[in-house]
């Protein structure tokens, strides 16, 4: 697991911990229904309650990215993302907050007008161009997820022929751009279900660990998702228990970061997995 620092708005966050986004949809249209905030009313109880159960990051998106979703305007998302971030400065003005957005304008006017401190593009660069070279100039810190195609098409017919060195690949070259940028704060997320069958989901998680050679935090945004609804048989709103049986799986694999609906769980996880490695560590010396 990554035991180091990153540097979010002059302060550094110690990832030695294992960290919990929570997650503040400000879409009409996400997989998960319970996660859709639309009012400012909805927005403000959602800041709060994530912020009480013990949430470190609110991660804000107003693009659905789930598979088959619609495409929304420039104008769309930057509507919704100043209505939401404006409830929710207003309510929590220190909160660390990353946006959800694979358009550069868009991050840019998250960070100048909000202070929003992560983006966590689910492209990894792909979808637009200029997204490096703003990240590189605002010096915040950046997600880079792994996704095969587009939110349109991602789930169509995913293909690999070894989807583990792909995704390796795919991420080395993506870090080794945003190092000549001197973008120095990267976190990597793997992008479960995006562009991936459940059995290329299941692989990439099972050999988390080996991602570890990036010496770069992990987030795994593993919440509600069909690989867990599907291999089970139910819905997204049944799939709690197999998310935290996954975060469990995922923080054994060296996972840093959770991005997550359900705050208080997550908290509930990390704590009684720190308790056992205590003691997986004390009788190692």
């Amino acid at each position: 697991m990554f035991a180091g620092t990153i540097n979010i708005n002059g302060q550094l966050m110690d990832l030695s911990t294992p960290k919990v986004m929570g997650i503040l949809n400000l879409t009409p249209d996400s997989f998960f229904q319970e996660s859709r905030m639309q009012t400012a009313q909805q927005v403000e109880q959602r800041v709060k309650q994530m912020l009480d159960e013990g949430a470190d990051i609110i991660d804000v998106g107003a693009y659905s990215s789930r598979p088959g979703a619609e495409e929304v305007t420039v104008e769309d998302e930057l509507k919704r993302l100043r209505n939401g971030l404006t409830v929710l400065r207003k309510v929590a003005p220190n909160a660390i907050v990353s946006v959800d957005t694979f358009r550069a304008d868009v991050a840019r006017m998250c960070i100048e007008e909000y202070g929003v401190a992560i983006v966590n593009d689910i492209s990894g660069g792909e979808l637009d161009a200029q997204m490096y070279a703003t990240v590189a100039r605002a010096r915040v810190p950046y997600i880079i997820m792994h996704m095969q195609g587009t939110p349109q098409n991602m789930q169509e017919a995913p293909h690999y022929d070894d989807v583990l060195k792909e995704v390796i690949l795919s991420m080395a070259e993506k870090v080794n751009r945003l190092h000549e940028l001197l973008v120095n704060d990267i976190i990597i997320d793997l992008g479960f279900g995006f562009g991936k069958t459940l059995a290329h989901n299941f692989q990439l998680l099972a050999h988390l660990n080996e991602f570890e050679v990036f010496e770069l935090p992990i987030l795994v945004g593993l919440s509600r998702k069909s690989m867990i609804y599907k291999t089970l048989g139910i819905t997204p709103d049944k799939a709690l228990n197999g998310t935290s049986v996954l975060h469990t799986l995922a923080l054994n694999k060296g996972a840093n970061i959770l991005r997550v609906h359900d705050v208080k769980e997550a908290v509930e996880t990390i704590k009684l997995w720190q308790c056992v490695k205590q003691y997986e560590f004390n009788e190692d010396k």
